[in-house]
């Protein structure tokens, strides 16, 4: 009998085990790699196969049937399932979980395939027999200049007929492969290489003859040309015949950097999590088909069925966005490192403002250092100045924006330039309050502050809930309800009040909901049409639009007041990139940096670009609080209805660490907590959170494996977190 080891396809992390199935006389071409319908209890639900065998034994129980298969051929390559193994052992999740990256949607479907009709010429033809057939004699010259021509563009299906009929054309039908950046194409500039810019490629280059890993870290200014340094990298890797994959950590950066590739490669594909479903499976029919040498997307660009990688770039490699943040909460700068020591490849962290943890590891010798220390056509870096908005409110400005700032953008519009304003919150208004009894309107699940936007009602950025917001106060019953706070919304109202004859675009989560509208928005700025671009952080980093002279960002040390041991990396990182938007082509660039604590260390070095000297002073406080890169991070949380129980549970697991996983002269270990949460009552469930400090995961590891942790559900585990609480 033949029988197949299947791996269900089911979201209970105690699951992790494969089913057998036996394997119907319809199904026996079956192998390792293919998704399939299984029954199982009462539900039917998806599967893979693991491992197909003969064998004689006696079951206990008559063997259930697969009920189908999904594809026309294994879904899953020899390297998809390696990796997922890998993942499903580092992240501790159960194996369908990680395999289900693999799988656009996460869930096996059967997407139907596109078709269209195409007509394709067969032979010669002698013109003097069509003398009385001009729409054949029409069609047979166009087959002449064409390989195939759609059946659809033909307005006289007669004339198909005929000719099939004569044997001198045929109709086949042809998959059509659905791709929304096909119509990206741009021509490729003459740039003439920076010296430095030709070090970094040498020393790359180097590492890509060998085809052995490697990694390097590109620490380049704004404005220096680390993009231009990728494409010749990935020139260099197609011509050895093998395939680069370059991530963004968002889909407003895929947009420039597709239109830089697609001027100088004709084979280049896009995902990301926009897309359809129907789009992202023709993506991976479009990989697996060879068709495809450059892989560019987010995060899941990494989950495709890619072969023989040579080269991974990770671009804006800082950026939070590259951090999964639900089950298998895995990092993706993480994961393309061990995917690049798989395929052999270079892997290439690229910056202006590099993580703490890969700058730590450059000047340890774990990653090669690469420098762009200038811009790439010898642009000057733009001016910065500092705005403080205490002396303003002083002063008598009640307003958001700096007396600078006004004049700034007033001046800029006056010089039919354009500018970049930042403002790090959605909405109208930040949150509502009585003032009576200071009670602020939360989201009734996490509990998280509500923002007030300009539909009139209050939305959770969390769980994503709106609500009407109430005329009295819920604690104390007064009507004194009152909106404070300024969001991009409301700023967009303001700009348009003190500049009413700007034209101005708004880019935030509101405005880029539909698929494509980032590139419909930058594009439109790009062509002249807007004078002012503002919105949340999406609008400061990766573009490089010529027209930009000035840029100003509001509530710059906002990020500082966030219990984060990050908030000063997250803040000189914000206040850098946007800045560097500003004065990239022929004419200089001016920047205001807004702040209440304008005293801050990290606001002066912010304003100076100096990332250099903000990484000596913050590498020492790194290392006495034993925070990465002088440790990696694991945060456990805790749930339960009975907080009672969430807490008690959580305190055991801590006293068992202590006591099982002491430290000792080679691997430091600290363990604190339990806390709670900082969203600690979601949808009436208690939440604690308990943070591991550890120079060895395979000890802590192998701690939360013997305790079954990972098997739990009230438990959530999440290596190298990007928040502590």
């Amino acid at each position: 009998m033949l029988v197949a080891e299947i791996c269900a396809n089911l979201p209970a992390k105690n699951i992790d085990q494969t089913y057998t199935y036996a394997i119907p006389e319809r199904l026996k071409f079956l192998t390792v790699g293919w998704r399939v319908i299984v029954p199982f209890g009462r539900q039917t639900i998806d599967g893979f196969v693991m491992r197909v065998r003969e064998t004689d034994e006696t079951f206990e129980f008559e063997l259930k049937e697969i009920a189908d298969a999904v594809d026309d051929e294994p879904w899953f390559t020899p390297e998809m399932r390696l990796l997922s193994r890998w993942l499903a052992d580092f992240y501790l999740c159960p194996l369908a979980q990680s395999m289900t990256l693999f799988m656009p949607g996460g869930k096996s479907k059967k997407i139907r395939p596109k078709f269209e009709r195409v007509i394709k010429l067969t032979g010669t033809f002698d013109e003097k027999f069509f003398a009385k057939a001009p729409s054949q004699l029409k069609l047979l010259k166009l087959l002449q200049e064409r390989a195939e021509i759609p059946a659809a563009e033909i307005k006289n299906p007669s004339a198909i007929r005929a000719l099939v009929e004569k044997n001198l054309v045929v109709v086949e039908e042809r998959r059509i492969l659905r791709d929304s950046y096909a119509a990206v194409k741009t021509e490729a500039k003459s740039l003439e290489l920076t010296p430095e810019q030709a070090s970094a490629i040498a020393a790359v280059k180097l590492s890509l003859e060998q085809k052995k890993f490697r990694g390097f870290l590109l620490h380049g200014v704004t404005g220096s040309g680390k993009t231009q340094v990728y494409i010749e990298l990935a020139k260099i890797t197609r011509q050895m015949g093998r395939r680069a994959l370059i991530l963004v950590p968002e889909i407003a950066l895929t947009g420039q950097i597709v239109q830089s590739f697609k001027a100088h490669f004709s084979d280049v594909l896009v995902i990301h999590s926009k897309l359809s479903v129907a789009e992202r499976s023709d993506t991976f029919h479009k990989i697996r088909s060879g068709e495809v040498g450059i892989v560019i997307g987010a995060r899941s660009a990494l989950f495709t069925p890619v072969s023989d990688v040579g080269l991974i770039v990770v671009d804006e490699e800082q950026e939070n966005s590259y951090k999964q943040e639900s089950p298998p909460y895995y990092h993706a700068r993480i994961v393309a490192e061990e995917f690049a020591r798989f395929h052999g490849a270079a892997i290439v962290f690229g910056s202006a403002t590099p993580s703490l943890e890969n700058y730590y590891r450059a000047q340890v010798g774990e990653l090669e250092y690469l420098e762009l220390p200038h811009r790439a056509l010898n642009q000057p870096l733009p001016e910065v100045e500092l705005a403080d908005m205490r002396a303003e409110l002083k002063a008598g400005n009640k307003s958001v924006l700096s007396t600078a700032l006004k004049n700034l953008l007033s001046e800029t519009f006056e010089n039919h330039q354009q500018a970049i304003v930042l403002l790090n919150r959605r909405g109208y208004s930040t949150f509502v309050m009585c003032r009576d009894c200071g009670e602020v309107i939360k989201c009734p699940d996490c509990g998280k502050t509500m923002a007030y936007h300009a539909d009139k009602k209050l939305h959770c950025h969390s769980c994503e809930i709106e609500l009407e917001p109430p005329k009295i106060c819920p604690a104390c019953g007064s009507d004194r309800i009152k909106y404070f706070g300024t969001g991009t919304q409301k700023l967009e109202q303001f700009l348009k009040d003190e500049l009413p004859e700007a034209r101005i675009l708004r880019m935030d989560r509101d405005s880029t909901a539909r698929k494509f509208a980032h590139e419909e928005i930058l594009a439109a700025f790009g062509r002249g049409e807007a004078d002012i671009l503002f919105g949340t952080q999406m609008v400061a980093k990766g573009h490089d639009l010529a027209g930009v002279t000035a840029v100003g960002i509001l509530s710059a040390d906002g990020i500082l007041f966030f219990p984060d041991f990050r908030a000063a990396e997250q803040c000189f990182d914000l206040i850098t990139q946007a800045a560097g938007r500003a004065g990239r082509a022929d004419l200089p660039g001016k920047v205001i940096v807004q702040a209440y604590n304008s005293g801050a260390d990290v606001i002066a070095l912010a304003c100076r670009q100096d990332f250099k000297t903000f990484a000596e002073r913050e590498l020492p406080k790194r290392e006495f609080l034993f925070f990465p890169p002088f440790s990696r991070l694991v945060k456990l949380t805790f749930t339960s209805k009975d907080e009672a129980r969430a807490r008690s549970f959580a305190e055991l697991i801590v006293n068992s660490f202590k006591q099982e996983v002491p430290p000792n002269s080679v691997a430091r270990q600290e363990i604190f907590g339990p806390i709670p949460a900082a969203v600690a009552n979601l949808r009436g469930e208690f939440r604690f959170s308990v943070l591991i400090k550890s120079l060895d995961l395979d000890a802590v590891r192998g701690f939360l494996r013997f305790h079954s942790l990972h098997k739990l559900p009230e438990v959530q585990i999440d290596f190298d977190p990007t928040t502590t609480n």
